[in-house]
């Protein structure tokens, strides 16, 4: 297996001349892209870092963060990037557990840094404005310097991104050179890129969606438009002027997409292929997506950032809410929940935790310095994602949720997903969540959260439940209508926030009726 940096090489041989890298007036051909990964590579050693030594970036998608990350595939130095929203104790925090070397940062990060109390002790770059003490990210890029050699092998650390944390500290995922790049070439071949594509290099290089977009279209002499945070005007000028062939987003980037004022007047003829990950995607929104865009491949991706790819399927509409099959690289079964063995398998169609094989290509080997995660995790050499979900009779496999979020009410097990998916074919229903709220009789009673976009009340909905099929204990016993879903940077629901009452209630302005039990 190639090193990155040896991969990159390739590349260039393949198409010197061809383009890139986009980001505004910046535009790259490979071997323009080459000259300044090498300055990058003359800073970084001008810094002091060396292999194995932690780079920290709080970037969005830009070309230098872009050029950041292949200068440390070459460097042999561990490309470590942060939400560009960190908080200053949450760069503390990392910063202090990877034990970093250097930060890199930009003036919407740069007050986080600055206040950080560990960013103190490392080695401090500014992408505009450095202050005393600090070094210019454009000083170290006009140092002199060689074509830039590979100077790791494929065993070596490449990556590590932080899992969001939600429920307790970030998490490192440390990745090998030959797990990412044996990840971005299944990307390749499961999405059917062809050479010279062009994607929307929208999704964050803090995020593996966005670093396995940043690979693959390497691998294909293909581009990375860059889009440094997701608005929709701008993402539709991009696809018209650049002429985007390929779309990878997670589902709540595609519904701002479809329901944008700007939409139905963009060209957005040139994607032919669309791809999401990150979330279930409903069964309403699909049907949008593949009635405004007709693609020629729509790809369902099921992943982690432990693990890459868990399944693949090239077909989403062909059986909603199906996540498919194993990827190219992968195993996966379902266990029954609440076991302690990889091997006490669920029925088919029976709920249970879903676990991926770690002897596959793309794995990870375990979290950076944190046994107890490992040893909840990792049983038997297979992973436990903590996702719930189940295996249908033909085999495909179906996300209903994350262990934590399944519903306990009157001693039946609800998936979110399933209530989720129904109410999003009203068409009234603009976005839907649905949780479990504490009740003193049922311990839980299913709760919906709807961001409306027509005039709809408890009673309608409920009736459309009911109507739907929807078995009786499913149906939400109590609907609450809110101005906006509470979701992460990177478009994932943040169920605990609406269990927390923490989202904003819709002004009233219906005569809205209590959906009956």
């Amino acid at each position: 297996m190639l090193d990155l940096g040896t991969s990159f090489l390739a590349s260039l041989d393949r198409a010197p001349d061809g383009l890139a890298l986009v980001d505004g007036p910046v535009r790259l051909t490979y071997r323009q892209w080459y000259e300044r990964i090498s300055a990058a590579v003359a800073g970084l050693d001008a810094l002091g870092l060396r292999p194995g030594d932690h780079l920290v970036t709080v970037l969005q998608n830009r070309w230098e963060a872009a050029t950041l990350h292949w200068a440390c595939q070459f460097a042999g130095v561990v490309m470590t990037p942060l939400n560009w929203r960190a908080k200053p104790d949450e760069v503390d925090f990392c910063l202090d557990d990877c034990d970093a070397t250097a930060v890199v940062f930009e003036e919407v990060s740069a007050a986080s840094v600055r206040e950080s109390t560990r960013a103190g002790a490392v080695r401090r770059v500014a992408l505009e404005d450095a202050l005393p003490g600090e070094y210019a990210f454009a000083d170290l890029l006009a140092l002199d310097a060689e074509p830039a050699v590979p100077r790791v092998g494929a065993e070596a650390w490449s990556l590590m991104l932080y899992t969001s944390g939600t429920t307790s500290q970030p998490k490192g995922v440390p990745r090998r050179h030959r797990a990412e790049r044996a990840a971005a070439v299944a990307h390749v071949a499961q999405n059917l890129y062809r050479r010279g594509e062009r994607t929307l290099g929208v999704m964050p290089l803090y995020h593996t969606m966005g670093v396995r977009s940043l690979l693959s279209m390497s691998l294909i002499a293909g581009a990375f438009v860059c889009l440094p945070r997701f608005d929709v005007a701008r993402a539709l000028e991009l696809i018209e002027s650049e002429r985007i062939t390929n779309l990878y987003l997670v589902p709540t980037l595609y519904h701002d997409l479809v329901h944008h004022e700007r939409f139905a007047a963009a060209d957005i003829s040139s994607v032919r292929k669309l791809g999401f990950a990150g979330a279930s995607m409903t069964t309403g929104l699909l049907r949008q997506l593949d009635a405004a865009f007709r693609p020629e491949l729509f790809v369902n991706h099921y992943g982690s950032s432990e693990i890459y790819t868990f399944t693949i399927d090239q077909d989403a509409t062909r059986k909603p809410g199906s996540a498919g099959r194993s990827g190219i690289n992968q195993r996966i079964g379902v266990a029954k929940l609440g076991t302690t063995s990889a091997h006490d398998r669920a029925a088919p169609g029976e709920e249970g935790e879903i676990v991926a094989l770690l002897a596959g290509d793309e794995a990870f080997e375990g979290y950076w310095r944190r046994p107890d995660a490992d040893a909840k995790a990792l049983r038997d050499g297979w992973y436990f994602t903590g996702d719930t979900g189940y295996i249908d009779p033909e085999g495909d496999l179906f996300v209903t949720g994350r262990v934590d979020d399944m519903i306990i009410t009157g001693g039946e097990n609800v998936s979110p997903v399933e209530i989720e998916s129904c109410l999003s074919l009203h068409p009234a229903v603009a976005e839907v969540a649905v949780v479990g709220l504490p009740d003193e009789r049922w311990g839980k009673v299913v709760a919906a959260f709807v961001k409306r976009r027509g005039d709809v009340g408890e009673a309608e909905l409920d009736a459309f439940c009911r109507e739907s099929g929807l078995a009786n204990y499913k149906r939400p016993r109590r609907i609450v209508f809110v101005q906006d879903i509470p979701k992460s940077p990177v478009g994932k629901l943040l169920r605990r926030k609406l269990v927390a009452g923490e989202y904003a209630p819709e002004t009233p302005s219906r005569s809205d009726k209590q959906a009956s039990p």
